[in-house]
């Protein structure tokens, strides 16, 4: 992924949504499905929290430690609090990549490998990818529509074409499935879920 323009704005509002659709999950809904295979809206919400924080430390100079990005550092709040916790969380990743030169600064990415490193622009590209798909798989799990801005899309869909397919993909802590086939005449988003593994046409089945 690469971009030689500022997304922050477009990043923002991508997170911004998020965050309004995860204040109108309650308790009850935290046994449901979602499109992420293994996951209930328990375990994405976690995970979408913890990720906040951890991008938010790497922007600080301070992400190294793996227990930074641990989901059991965030489980108890989520569960407590899925609304409050998350926008917390949002308002701190939010908050650390508005800072002056954070475009330029080095992230570190335990995730990826010990010692593994990226630029601040493609660390914020990974992070805005993800935002717009974990947003639309909360709100199909919520079964609530879920429609990002033209140019929201218009930013991320080259950045999310850009995640390689293939054997990468198999990897246990890999965050997409394979890609599936493309459909002719179709929209943004429908292009981009298709490429990052998820079916557009997914819905809970059970709860």
């Amino acid at each position: 992924m690469h971009t030689d323009s500022d997304i922050r704005p477009l990043h923002r509002q991508a997170v911004t949504a998020t965050v309004d659709v995860i204040a109108t999950v309650t308790a009850r809904d935290l046994g449901r499905p979602t499109p992420c295979a293994g996951w209930d809206l328990a375990d994405l919400i976690t995970h979408m929290t913890v990720q906040h924080r951890g991008f938010a430390a790497s922007a600080r100079g301070d992400g190294k430690s793996l227990s930074i990005w641990d989901p059991a550092t965030v489980t108890d709040a989520v569960r407590a609090d899925p609304g409050g916790a998350y926008a917390a969380a949002a308002a701190d990743v939010l908050d650390a990549f508005s800072a002056p030169g954070v475009l330029e600064a080095t992230f570190t990415m335990p995730e990826f490998g010990p010692g593994a490193t990226v630029p601040g622009t493609l660390a914020i590209g990974f992070h805005f990818v993800d935002y717009v798909v974990h947003g639309w798989d909360v709100a199909r799990s919520l079964e609530r529509p879920f429609a990002p801005a033209g140019d929201v899309l218009a930013a991320v869909l080259p950045l999310a074409l850009g995640v390689p397919d293939g054997e990468i993909r198999d990897a246990p802590n890999s965050p997409f499935a394979h890609a599936l086939v493309q459909r002719d005449g179709a929209g943004e988003l429908d292009r981009l879920l298709r490429h990052l593994g998820r079916s557009p046409d997914w819905r809970p089945v059970s709860r």
